[in-house]
């Protein structure tokens, strides 16, 4: 946009001003003769004295108002050094041919990012493997059989283990299902370490009276040996050992564990989470707090489960020691079901039960994998979001 004004004799606008770009040839000394200037940023109220359409005739300053290019306005010292380098003749006339024969910028679209895609957790950046990643199934006929499905995280974060023919026994076994949070770095170690960890102790001691103590150090030694990994994260756990005719079952955390008995469910262990008032009593006394945000207990306002193994920020509170129930199995123990909260969130103990064993009962072809994924449906159908882990171990294969 350009103007023309007309100045009258007064010293602010003298010839010695340098106030428009130091040129003294842009203001003419004669009150006749008439200034270009840029008004790009001029705005105009309908009553004001200096609309161009009611011009105040005894008023110093006449503006004469052009229609404003259609792109870009250029900067004021690019206007100043046009008017400056035209004649004074071209200035009088106020056509604004110099403001019209101006270069109309444009604004160059910056260059396309390629930015990797990272996960919403402390596990880093997600590899193809594990985006794609998105059910997981294993089975061995008779013995036990696994399903995983991710839920709308970006990378699943369960896992599972499954050691038998241990020392080529049939009848001994581990199993372990494995809930990571903070990434699945947590899990992943468990799965490959714990199960041999408490082999291991199991061995060393070769005492059936010592069997608990046994486990509980193959959960301390797993959760020390990931913290020297120098990785974020935790992970909760379940797990079975069978041997000699006798199901172990331990858990850190909120993975269940839940048995069939002739029909009737009854759960292996407890969540631990910091609603427990014994947790909670636990936490407080270590000098933490357990606070309830948006309808979930959480210990120091983060996690919501109070043993684990990992989370070395809060590992002050939250530990890997588990609780171990020991039973010898009978024939009316029919099956075992291992999952993660995924499953439990949503399904009850008795329900899971009652929906599984019409398919490991049959007598014609146990179907236990159709039953591993019609919880993991039922899950999903009833809004879990979280991923769902379920394995179910048939007990009489260890009678």
């Amino acid at each position: 946009m350009s103007c023309s004004v007309a100045v009258s004799n007064s010293p602010v606008f003298s010839p010695s001003s340098s106030l428009f770009c130091n040129k003294t040839s842009v203001i003419s000394q004669s009150p006749e003769k008439t200034l270009n200037l840029p008004l790009t940023h001029v705005k105009f109220s309908p009553s004001s004295s200096l609309s161009p359409t009611s011009p105040s005739p005894s008023s110093p300053l006449r503006f004469r108002l052009q229609k404003p290019p259609t792109g870009l306005s250029s900067s004021s010292s690019a206007a100043c050094s046009s008017s400056s380098s035209s004649s004074p003749s071209a200035l009088a006339t106020g056509s604004g041919t110099a403001s019209q024969q101006q270069t109309i910028l444009k604004r160059k679209r910056p260059a396309k990012l390629d930015i990797p895609v990272a996960s919403m957790s402390f596990g880093g950046l997600v590899t193809p493997r594990e985006v794609k990643r998105d059910e997981v199934e294993d089975e061995r006929d008779g013995f036990y059989s696994v399903y995983c499905k991710r839920g709308r995280r970006e990378a699943m974060e369960d896992r599972f283990s499954a050691l038998v023919d241990f020392q080529g026994d049939s009848k001994q076994a581990v199993f372990g299902i494995f809930d990571g949070h903070g990434g699945a770095k947590a899990a992943e170690f468990a799965a490959e370490n714990l199960d041999k960890n408490i082999l291991e102790e199991v061995l060393r001691r070769d005492i059936e009276d010592q069997i608990e103590d046994a486990v509980k150090r193959g959960y301390l030694n797993t959760d020390s040996e990931f913290l020297k990994e120098d990785v974020y994260g935790g992970s909760c756990c379940v797990t079975a050992l069978i041997q000699n005719g006798t199901l172990v079952v331990s858990n850190a955390g909120d993975c269940r564990a839940v048995m069939s008995r002739g029909g009737l469910a009854e759960a292996l262990t407890s969540d631990h989470r910091p609603s427990r008032e014994d947790e909670k009593s636990r936490i407080e006394t270590m000098g933490g707090y357990v606070d309830l945000c948006h309808g979930t207990w959480r210990v120091q306002g983060s996690l919501a489960v109070s043993r684990a193994l990992g989370d070395r920020h809060l590992k002050q509170w939250i530990i890997a020691e588990p609780e171990t129930k020991i039973i010898r199995i009978k024939p009316e123990y029919e099956f075992l079901i291992l999952a993660s909260d995924g499953l439990w969130d949503k399904v009850s103990n008795q329900e899971a039960i009652d929906i599984a064993r019409p398919f490991c009962q049959s007598i014609d072809a146990p179907e236990p994998m159709l039953a591993c994924k019609k919880l993991v449906d039922l899950s999903v159908s009833r809004g879990s979001v979280d991923d769902v882990s379920v394995m179910l171990i048939q007990l009489g294969r260890y009678l």
